[in-house]
């Protein structure tokens, strides 16, 4: 499966943005979808998952409550509706994509990734 992020940019503290994550090619569905983001410097983080049908929802403790991940599998789509952004939410963000029942939180499980979205959150 490919994936391609987007939605990406710049906003202030307090604002929102939401990211897009599109899946081509095979197995479409048949996968947990994910994002992550890295920060300069920093190693790449886990923010939220879903899974195939969207019946199980995974946070990071640092997004829970602000942020809302959510499927539309008719488009084949997974969105980040990210809210009450914090300078410290300033990272690039990748979507990817596990087959496997793997632990989601590390990065190793996954096994496929789309490009990075630069998301800028100023104070």
């Amino acid at each position: 499966v490919q994936l391609q992020a987007s939605g990406g940019g710049l906003a202030q503290a307090g604002g929102s943005l939401r990211l897009s994550c599109a899946a081509s090619g095979r197995s479409k569905r048949s996968y947990r979808t994910g994002w992550f983001r890295q920060a300069p410097g920093k190693e790449r983080e886990f923010v939220a998952a879903i899974s195939r049908y969207g019946t199980s929802i995974q946070y990071a403790d640092s997004v829970k409550g602000r942020f809302t991940i959510s499927r539309d599998n008719a488009n084949n789509t997974v969105h980040l509706q990210m809210s009450r952004l914090k300078p410290e939410d300033t990272a690039v963000y990748y979507c990817a994509a596990m087959e496997s029942s793997g632990n989601a939180y590390y990065t190793e499980n996954w096994e496929n990734w789309g490009q990075g979205t630069q998301v800028t959150v100023s104070s």
